[in-house]
């Protein structure tokens, strides 16, 4: 797991364009899981596109911080092994 933002920002960085499963904390013991891939990343935040068929928009970003604190938490699909999680 990643121990600071630029190292979770490398991570990412390193997985551009690869498919994964995001859970994020919907607030209210609600926990939302959405599949997509990993778009973009910039300087304080990454973007995700979201699958159409599961989701009503598009795309979706969120902050560094937030995978440091847990409250979003990624897991990319491995060609071969299934998949590997970042945090």
């Amino acid at each position: 797991m990643p121990k600071t933002l630029a190292d979770i920002k490398k991570a990412l960085d390193t997985n551009l364009g690869k498919r994964l499963l995001l859970k994020a904390n919907g607030g209210r013991r609600k926990t939302i899981e959405r599949s997509g891939v990993l778009a973009e990343t910039y300087p304080s935040v990454f973007v995700i596109e979201l699958d159409q068929d599961e989701n009503s928009f598009e795309r979706v970003s969120y902050s560094y911080a937030d995978v440091l604190t847990e409250t979003v938490q990624i897991t990319f699909y491995d060609d071969a092994a299934g998949h590997v999680a970042l945090s």
